[in-house]
């Protein structure tokens, strides 16, 4: 295996507060893996850990390296969280994501630019470019956000709840886009709340619940017996149109 991230008998939480305990689990290179839990029950701390900017209270989180000795992140944050007083138009806010790799007391130069047309290219934005990113729609921002991780040319991406507060047609746009990513290159994490955008675009899942941790294949987590005795409700997934639909009583989720 090609380990690109490990977690060897792993506590996390804040100060004595623990949150999750005995986390032994690996990401692969060329993985997919789908981060899902309700709000506060700890997909954000085993994201801050995996990005490396929270430490395990004990054991270990080893990371493979790589010719500049670090395994390389390409975060894209909440969209709610993006909110720029300046007019920043789409270029600006994508090229952001490029000055960790620019000497201070310079400006990006052409091969930066050039970069920056691909990753607009990848995302289909780049006749976007110069619009205000204030003003886009939902979709054309998440679409901005994450060339900005894109340019960065990360080995792993990483994406904190991008479809949130989408209509369907956008949530379904932005999935499409991430496995297209994922299919091109890139090893992929995924956290969301919503238990059906990571079922049907993730490899694997880590399911996390408060003091409950579980990870595997999506076939092996997302059964019908397993969710049903997690929750302790009756809960069914049924396949429609090779689509993995999880009812429990008379909704989805």
């Amino acid at each position: 295996m090609n380990h690109l991230i490990e977690f060897k008998n792993v506590t996390l939480g804040y100060g004595k507060k623990i949150i999750l305990s005995n986390l032994n689990f690996s990401i692969e290179k060329g993985d997919f893996l789908g981060l899902v839990g309700p709000n506060g029950a700890g997909k954000t701390t085993v994201l801050r850990s995996i990005i490396g900017t929270l430490k395990p209270i004990s054991g270990e989180i080893l990371l493979q390296t790589n010719k500049s000795n670090r395994t390389t992140f390409g975060y894209v944050p909440q969209r709610d969280l993006i909110d720029p007083i300046m007019p920043y138009t789409v270029e600006d806010i994508v090229m952001m994501g490029r000055y960790s790799q620019i000497d201070i007391f310079k400006s990006p130069n052409s091969n930066d630019y050039q970069l920056l047309t691909k990753c607009l290219q990848q995302v289909a934005i780049e006749d976007l470019r110069y619009q205000s990113f204030k003003e886009l729609s939902g979709g054309q921002k998440q679409r901005a956000l994450i060339a900005r991780a894109l340019i960065s040319e990360p080995e792993i991406l990483v994406l904190d709840e991008p479809t949130s507060g989408m209509d369907l047609s956008s949530r379904q746009s932005i999935l499409s886009l991430i496995k297209q990513l994922h299919t091109a290159r890139y090893t992929v994490i995924l956290v969301s709340h919503l238990l059906s955008d990571v079922a049907n675009t993730a490899m694997r899942i880590a399911f996390i619940e408060k003091n409950y941790f579980q990870v595997g294949n999506v076939t092996d987590i997302l059964t019908s017996e397993n969710l049903s005795a997690k929750y302790g409700i009756e809960v069914e997934v049924i396949e429609y149109k090779d689509k993995k639909i999880v009812i429990t009583g008379e909704r989805h989720v």
